[in-house]
């Protein structure tokens, strides 16, 4: 199964370590990145996203007010949103959104469930 993950960070340097572990994880996946929330949403238009990871501080809109959005749009797209600001309110949010949350730094590791709850839920949706 080849799927699609966007990968939604700020930070470049955090897109690639993001993109090693998703390839570590899952070699086949196709990696796509956008530097924000709009540029996240304009791909949604083009291409078909399989499943998102998401940086919580952003400029603009954060990774939890985009997760809101997507879920609005897109009701059984695995989200997951991925900060260092390891906060309980985050984490209700997070939640709320039907979100993972992934404390940064991110690794092969604290990707590993959600990656692999993902593909279950893609291989189960006959993705």
């Amino acid at each position: 199964m080849v799927a699609t993950v966007l990968i939604v960070d700020d930070s470049k340097l955090a897109r690639i370590v993001v993109g090693k572990a998703i390839a570590a994880l899952q070699p086949d996946w196709r990696r796509l990145e956008a530097g924000g929330a709009d540029e996240a949403l304009a791909l949604f238009e083009n291409e078909a996203i399989d499943l998102v990871i998401l940086d919580f501080n952003m400029p603009g809109r954060d990774g939890l007010e985009l997760a809101e959005e997507l879920r609005g749009r897109f009701a059984d797209l695995p989200i997951a949103v991925a900060t260092a600001n390891v906060q309980d309110e985050i984490i209700a949010r997070a939640r709320a959104a039907n979100a993972a949350f992934i404390a940064k730094p991110v690794s092969e590791e604290g990707l590993r469930g959600f990656i692999s709850g993902a593909a279950l839920r893609l291989r189960s949706a006959g993705r």
